[in-house]
Formats: C-alpha cells, sequence, structure tokens
C-alpha cells in the first residue's frame, strides 16, 4: 500500500528529475513552442516541494491535490493547468484514504488524464503530453517499471507526428520532427514514479 510518503517521495523525485532536464525541455521547446518548458516545471515543482516540506499532507489524496494547486498558482503558459490539473484531479480521485493501493493509483491517474484531455482538448496522436501519459496509464497495471517504459516510447513517438493541438500545432508540418517538450516531460513525472517505488 502507498502512503503519504510515498507521494511526496513522488513529487521530489519529480523536482529533481525535472531540475536535471531542464535544459534539454527548453531546447525541445525552442523549435515548437515559447522555449520556457523547461525553466517553468523547474520553477513550479521547486515550488511543490517546498509546499509539501511546510505543510506536510497527511494522505495521498491531500499530497497530489496540494501539489496540483501549487503548480497552477505557480506555472506560466499551458503546463501549470494541464500538470495542475492532472495532479488535482488524481489526488480527488484518490479521496481521503490513509493508503492506497496500485490499482486504486492506477485508476486515479486514468481519471486525471481524462480530465486533461478534456481541459486540453488533446487526443492521443495529437503530439501532446497525452501521448506519454495515456500509454503509461495503460501500463500501469504491469507495473511501475511498465508505466515508465511506455511512458518514454510514447513521448519518442512523437517525433514524427504533426502537431494538432497547443502552440506546437500553429506550425503545421514544421512541428514534425521534433519530440514533443509536454510527452517528454510527462515521462519524467512517470520515470520518478517508478523511482520513488524504488523500480
Amino acid at each position: 500500500m502507498l502512503g503519504a510518503d510515498f507521494f511526496r517521495r513522488w513529487m521530489a523525485a519529480t523536482a529533481a528529475s525535472v531540475d536535471r532536464e531542464a535544459e534539454r525541455l527548453t531546447a525541445l521547446d525552442s523549435p515548437i513552442g515559447d522555449a520556457d518548458h523547461g525553466s517553468n516545471l523547474q520553477r513550479g515543482f521547486k515550488a511543490v516541494v517546498a509546499t509539501l516540506e511546510k505543510d506536510a499532507p497527511d494522505t495521498p489524496g491531500a499530497v497530489l491535490t496540494l501539489a496540483g494547486r501549487r503548480l497552477i498558482s505557480t506555472v506560466g503558459g499551458a503546463s501549470g493547468p494541464l500538470y495542475g490539473t492532472l495532479l488535482r484531479s488524481t489526488g480527488k480521485a484518490l479521496g481521503d484514504a490513509a493508503e492506497v493501493s496500485e490499482a486504486q493509483l492506477a485508476e486515479a491517474l486514468r481519471a486525471g488524464v481524462d480530465k486533461v484531455m478534456a481541459l486540453g482538448g488533446a487526443a492521443p496522436g495529437d503530439k501532446t503530453m497525452i501521448d506519454a501519459l495515456v500509454p503509461a496509464v495503460d501500463a500501469l497495471g504491469d507495473g511501475f517499471g511498465a508505466a515508465r517504459a511506455a511512458a518514454e516510447q510514447g513521448a519518442e513517438a512523437t517525433i514524427p507526428l504533426q502537431a494538432r493541438k497547443g502552440r506546437a500545432s500553429y506550425l503545421g508540418e514544421r512541428s514534425i520532427g521534433h519530440q514533443d517538450p509536454g510527452a517528454t516531460s510527462s515521462a519524467l513525472l512517470v520515470a520518478a514514479l517508478a523511482e520513488a517505488a524504488g523500480e
């Protein structure tokens, strides 16, 4: 079973990973976005970790709900609302339980991903974070390691796609050949989940 500590570890591992990869995320964002994806997420997840250390919520749902709210209030651009919605909706779906199972987390994460799709209007194949998140959630039943591999493959699979949503969609065919920064950062989020689980 997974308690609040596990979810705090997940957010800390995500912050550390985004910190390490911020330059790469910004480089991916340069040709098809605003060239601020890395720095925006870096600022956001630093704020999340600081807030969780100060407030220390005691349930998995409360950890993710607070993290999501913090991202929405700290991160500019589209990534703040999208990541914030993902974490907040996942947290709400987990409810007030002191501990949750891996199956409950998978179900809650799917609810979070559905909310992100509704908010951004994106579907798999549109060259967005959804291309990493949907395969990850589908694979979560086989364990955190399987989810990480699926998210990484999903992010790489955005390279040949033409963007149909978000800032990159304005470029039309020129968006082809670039890995989507949002899918890449989503793969980091899932990899951090596997890291928190020790996989």
